[in-house]
């Protein structure tokens, strides 16, 4: 394949192919193939905090917790991504093109950062969760009754409801779980 600079738009079947034989993962929007950046220690210890921290309390439920290897498909718009943290509750279902990417997750998390941090705010879940990498702080976006979405925010000290899946997250277990060690 020819990098995005040569190539005007890839179809779908490109990007599954490119994919297919990468060893970096890439995301797929409206005919572009982003390539995704290797993150920082920081950046992947909060992961690793709030995937451990809510696979404890969804463990043994209907409720299945997936690491950032998991493709996520929005059909509606064809975003193709890999979010930190996908929790789905139920059976999965699988893209009708690609057996590989789910299209119902439950709850998205993502952990932000300096580059990606105005494109995480995405829509159209039940839940979804952003971690700041700046401070303790982690922000809940739900999806009401009648198709709006609500923003909660928790500091240290504070805890955000997970009802989408049954659970919770306290922000200093999230921040303090990940911590270097001293």
């Amino acid at each position: 394949m020819t990098s995005p600079a040569h190539h005007i738009q890839y179809s779908w079947e490109e990007y599954l192919a490119l994919e297919a034989t990468s060893n970096v993962r890439h995301e797929f929007l409206e005919g572009q193939i982003y390539g995704m950046a290797g993150s920082t220690p920081e950046h992947a210890a909060l992961k690793a905090a709030v995937i451990g921290l809510l696979f404890t309390q969804i463990r043994g439920g209907r409720c299945r917790a997936h690491d950032a290897d998991l493709r996520v498909r929005v059909l509606e718009t064809g975003l193709a991504t890999y979010p930190d943290v996908t929790v789905i509750c139920g059976a999965s279902e699988r893209d009708p093109s690609d057996e590989n990417a789910v299209t119902n997750p439950t709850l998205l998390v993502e952990v932000l950062s300096r580059s990606t941090e105005d494109y995480d705010r995405i829509a159209g879940l039940q839940q979804y969760v952003l971690v700041s990498h700046r401070e303790r702080e982690i922000e809940v976006w739900s999806r009401t009754p009648n198709n709006e979405f609500t923003r909660v925010v928790a500091r240290a000290g504070g805890r955000v409801g997970l009802e989408s899946i049954g659970a919770e997250l306290a922000v200093d277990d999230v921040y303090d779980a990940a911590a270097e060690p001293k």
